[in-house]
């Protein structure tokens, strides 16, 4: 096949262009800005575009695919040059229900968990040299792709994400994928920007339900009322598998798993993470691991890329980074360091930095998220309002939507810095949260606090 992608160098769009490529694709591509890792991978693989921009005279009719990605905009030339032409035009995960429509597709949705789950379930798969296709959003350590495509595998493990396919395709991508197997681990409203009430969003996994195939399985969280409801109530002939946190304990910055075995020490910490435990263990078992081989193989998992990342550590002093942003990730991460180490001064820092966090209609569904540090940070950069065309935003805004008692909101990354230099990190827990970079804050130096 002969396969050109329009935006190659994102996450998801240069793994899918490399796995092509292993398979024996003739792979072309175009960016207009391709940022590391990515333009080393594609560079290695010699997938990397010549020069950056879009080049109408790459699409020909001797492609038989164009793979759109996210960053292209509907008026992209070379898009509109294999409109023109009448070559078919594939978002990613349509493009990747193609390679899979032949497999038991296995897909994790959920507005949290999901990119953790589909991680644990890879990580028993690769444990017991099972062979299985995927498409994840982290790397994972063991694993040198993102997105692995084979004629021979009998299963496709998607992370099934709840956002837009693509500019022109606006159906979100777990609508895409016809699952076999599914599960939905939460549903909290995210992505205000594009589903504006959460009856909208929570409406995009009522359709996902509807998608699984007859005959086929939906494994949930019976802890989430939204999603117990939802399930419960949908009517089809499928199979239905609730799942909730299981028997556990913490014991010295230590959580065991209670099995028929005994206490198992595990990697991973918090309830959220033993609730995604708990719905990996489903699916494997559907997937043909027994509960016995599936104990063996997550005692060694250490958690999916950028969740919960222990950065540096000296004495009692802990750095984590956490990818989360959106509230129920919030909320579930500051309660598990907090269990995690319940004698230890815990500070929390938070970025505000994506487009639903920093909308007013927003902000006021993280009240109560970071109670459970002792000490709250919030950052936010006043000039990204006006980038994303949102009303603007101040300090007194944050602190009366979080409702924390002596929440601490940082405007620049320089008072930011100042504040965490004075504070006593090497004795405390300090956990930042954020899909940014705090405005460019220098993770270097603050690491070397707890040399």
């Amino acid at each position: 096949m002969n396969i050109h992608f329009i935006a190659i160098g994102g996450s998801t769009m240069h793994n899918l262009a490399l796995a092509l490529h292993d398979k024996g694709a003739v792979v072309t591509g175009s960016d207009d800005v391709i940022f590391e890792p990515s333009r080393s991978r594609l560079e290695r693989a010699g997938l990397l575009p010549d020069a950056f921009g879009w080049f109408p005279g790459k699409i020909t009719t001797a492609l038989d695919a164009v793979i759109l990605g996210m960053h292209a905009k509907p008026d992209n030339p070379e898009l509109l040059r294999a409109q023109q032409l009448g070559l078919p035009v594939y978002s990613y995960p349509e493009f990747l229900f193609e390679q899979a429509k032949n497999k038991t597709r296995v897909v994790i949705g959920g507005s949290h968990g999901k990119t953790t789950i589909t991680s644990m379930i890879l990580h028993v798969m690769h444990y017991w040299d099972r062979d299985v296709d995927y498409m994840v959003g982290a790397q994972l350590e063991g694993f040198d792709r993102m997105v692995r495509l084979t004629d021979e595998a009998e299963f496709m493990v998607l992370e099934g994400d709840e956002y837009l396919s693509s500019l022109i395709d606006r159906r979100p991508k777990f609508h895409l994928y016809q699952p076999n197997i599914a599960l939905i681990s939460g549903i909290a409203w995210d992505h205000i920007n594009v589903f504006p009430t959460f009856e909208v969003y929570r409406e995009q996994f009522r359709i996902f339900l509807e998608g699984i195939v007859p005959g086929g399985s939906i494994t949930y969280n019976a802890e989430d009322p939204e999603v117990k409801a939802l399930v419960e109530d949908h009517q089809a002939p499928i199979r239905k598998f609730p799942y909730q946190v299981p028997p556990y304990r913490t014991e010295g910055g230590v959580t065991y798993l209670e099995t028929p075995e005994g206490d198992m020490p595990l990697e991973v910490f918090g309830r959220h993470n033993l609730s995604n435990l708990a719905g990996a263990m489903w699916i494997c078992q559907q997937m043909g691991v027994d509960q016995d081989e599936f104990y063996e193989a997550i005692a060694s998992f250490k958690g999916a890329s950028r969740r919960l990342e222990l950065l540096a550590e000296t004495g009692s002093g802990k750095l984590f980074k956490d990818f989360a942003h959106a509230p129920s990730k919030v909320k579930a991460t500051t309660r598990a360091v907090r269990e995690q180490y319940p004698g230890q001064p815990l500070l929390a820092c938070l970025e505000l930095h994506t487009y639903s966090s920093l909308n007013a209609q927003f902000l006021e569904a993280y009240r109560g998220t970071l109670d459970a540090a002792d000490t709250a940070m919030v950052f936010y950069v006043p000039e990204a309002l006006a980038v994303k065309g949102l009303d603007p935003l101040e300090p007194e805004d944050i602190r009366k939507a979080f409702g924390k008692a002596g929440l601490q909101v940082y405007t620049d990354t320089e008072s930011l810095e100042k504040a965490l230099a004075a504070a006593p990190l090497p004795e405390s827990v300090l956990l930042l949260m954020s899909s940014g970079n705090y405005g460019g804050l220098d993770m270097e130096r603050l690491k070397s606090r707890y040399a």
